[in-house]
């Protein structure tokens, strides 16, 4: 029988609803292997890379699946699991070093996206002239971090001026992006035998929200299942007919996105549409959250794809 070793970044006590998730993740893709005959084992890593090359020396497996989200807390770090795997010649699931390293840098992406004539919303970096155009609105988001960490109403703001400036906050940790006030969307693709599937694409509807209230996918509305926003923030699959033309023009920019970034197994690439239908990417992440109760399962399974077949195809494409 074939054994599966799911490797899982230390989470620290006390934790965060988000920190935790990765254990709810773990749990489901180890039911979901035991169904497809691995047997299973757990290796918790962290910034010791030393004693995690060790641990994969000692703990022999046919394959990693690999559930790393952060090292020492910090998203910025995950790509060193893939490229020390790739280097041990250890067969393991999800993107390669080089995808996670330039998905997870938000910037360096959006300059990939560019070169690749893939629409995203202008950006700014502290060091960028203060944008000419005084009108619209601005949302500062971290470089690095991803489940929006960071992101709060606060983090929207109008105009451009010396408040522009003041707003980076922590210097070259955030960035500032213009904000498309309009619908988003997120699109699932699930690797298949003759490349990537995409998922029925899911809208994120803001319901309800108070005139004035920024419509985004802010920590809140992802984590605290008590706030307003989670209860507010609902995904929908129902689109209407007049949608099939922007879900067409989105497939496609998807499509580029896998190929652009070198994806592999599964990914995720978000959305948002101006009031002119036109769809923006803002951000293509190559490990998204398989919990049972993620956006990503929820379209797989409106694909008609149950989670043990989805663990399958994503193990088909080592």
């Amino acid at each position: 029988m074939k054994k599966a070793l799911l490797l899982i970044n230390s989470v620290s006590e006390p934790s965060t609803e988000d920190e935790r998730d990765v254990l709810i993740q773990a749990e489901a893709v180890e039911q979901a292997l035991n169904r497809l005959g691995f047997n299973t084992g757990r290796l918790y890593c962290d910034l010791n890379l030393e004693k995690l090359k060790a641990d994969l020396e000692a703990n022999k497996s046919d394959m990693v699946f690999n559930l790393v989200e952060t090292l020492d807390g910090k998203g910025a770090l995950i790509h060193l699991i893939p490229f020390m795997l790739e280097t041990m010649r250890i067969p393991f699931t999800g993107s390669p070093g080089y995808a996670m390293l330039v998905t997870t840098d938000k910037v360096r992406a959006k300059k990939l996206m560019k070169e690749h004539r893939i629409p995203t919303p202008p950006w700014y970096l502290p060091w960028d002239p203060v944008p000419a155009d005084r009108s619209g609105s601005y949302i500062r988001k971290p470089v690095w971090e991803d489940g929006s960490s960071g992101i709060d109403d606060a983090s929207v703001i109008e105009g451009t001026g010396r408040a522009f400036l003041e707003f980076f906050g922590n210097g070259e940790e955030n960035f500032m992006e213009r904000f498309i006030d309009g619908r988003e969307f997120n699109l699932t693709l699930l690797a298949g035998s003759e490349g990537p599937e995409i998922m029925p694409p899911a809208e994120m509807q803001f319901r309800d929200y108070p005139a004035g209230k920024p419509k985004i996918l802010n920590y809140a509305s992802k984590w605290e299942s008590g706030s307003d926003e989670y209860g507010k923030t609902v995904r929908s699959f129902d689109l209407a007919e007049e949608d099939r033309e922007l879900v067409g023009r989105m497939r496609e920019i998807a499509l580029q996105c896998w190929e652009i970034f070198e994806l592999r197994g599964y990914a995720r690439v978000d959305f948002r549409v101006d009031e002119h239908n036109r769809p923006f990417v803002l951000e293509v992440n190559a490990n998204p959250c398989i919990s049972p109760d993620a956006g990503f399962v929820a379209a797989c399974e409106e694909g008609g794809v149950s989670y043990t077949d989805m663990i399958q195809s994503i193990i088909n494409d080592l």
